[in-house]
């Protein structure tokens, strides 16, 4: 049995929908099936009424909901418990990061933050978007690092935590190089030539942001989905290989750009999206548990954005 497991159960009480708690949880729909399944044959009974739409619990679901509440607030009311006596850890600075910025942004930004801040010790946890913002609003770390786009901001309360800006990321359309150092494949595409598509999973956040730029689009792209994952970092795997086109962003492509093993696959400004990376913290007089060292580290962020 995985804890996720109880939080899937729990959004779909909350949502009724298959569909919106797999968006909400960022996974595919029938992911996001095969794990339910899995927990009610944990569970040895039917949980929910498939039988009905909106979709309802069972009576064995009704019950097993306000358990589930109880196991997982007691899980974290734990972990809070466990960490206000993790003295060793107060100089250690904890982010929680989305894949696609942990391996791309995330080490480069640490490496210039020396320079200027100091050495620092840092804890990495990489996750999906809405897993690191549950890291935050949970207290399971001292900083989030995540994209913005006004087209689908975070959901987080202004008034709860506060957030810089670090800087702005460029969202636009690779492929592999050919002999002549030209794309392999180029947008916009045709009906008789459709494009192969490497996309994310559709509840993956830069996916719903490649959304926009296909729902943005001037003309009609033509685009084959020939592969998923809501990874960056495969859909750049799979470039690479020429297997087709993906959307990836700049910080990403940098080394294979200058090799020449990746190239633009539209003109500049074309079918591009300007998103933003920013850093949350929780309000310090909100604060559950504080750390000088993160604070230190935010003052020094915020100084810099103001010079």
């Amino acid at each position: 049995m995985e804890t996720k497991w109880l939080e899937d159960f729990v959004s779909l009480a909350e949502t009724r929908s298959f569909s919106r708690s797999a968006q909400l949880r960022h996974v595919t729909q029938p992911a996001f099936s095969r794990r339910i399944q899995a927990l009610e044959a944990w569970a040895g009974i039917d949980l929910v009424d498939r039988s009905s739409y909106p979709t309802r619990l069972t009576p064995a679901g009704e019950t097993f909901h306000s358990q589930a509440l109880d196991i997982l607030g007691s899980l974290q009311g734990t972990r809070n418990m466990m960490r206000s006596h993790q003295v060793a850890g107060q100089d250690m600075i904890e982010f929680a990061v989305p894949h696609s910025l942990a391996f791309t942004f995330f080490p480069h930004w640490v490496m210039d933050l020396r320079k200027h801040f100091g050495a620092m010790k840092s804890r990495l946890t990489a996750m999906n978007v809405h897993d690191a913002v549950m890291q935050l609003t949970e207290g399971s770390c001292d900083l989030l690092i995540a994209y913005h786009h006004a087209s689908l901001p975070l959901q987080l309360n202004p008034d709860r935590y506060e957030m810089l800006s670090l800087g702005q990321e460029t969202l636009a359309a690779y492929a592999k190089a050919d002999a002549d150092g030209k794309p392999m494949f180029q947008l916009p595409g045709s009906p008789r030539e459709r494009v192969p598509f490497l996309s994310y999973a559709s509840a993956a956040y830069l996916g719903r942001l490649v959304e926009q730029i296909v729902k943005l689009s001037p003309v009609a792209l033509n685009l084959d989905a020939i592969f998923e994952t809501d990874m960056a970092e495969g859909l750049k795997a799979m470039a690479l290989e020429g297997h087709g086109l993906a959307f990836l962003p700049a910080s990403s492509v940098k080394k294979e750009l200058k090799s020449k093993r990746l190239v633009r696959a539209t003109p500049t400004g074309a079918w591009e999206l300007t998103i933003e990376v920013r850093i949350y913290r929780e309000r310090p007089e909100m604060s559950r548990h504080s750390k000088p060292v993160a604070q230190a580290l935010w003052d020094h962020l915020r100084d810099t954005a103001r010079a």
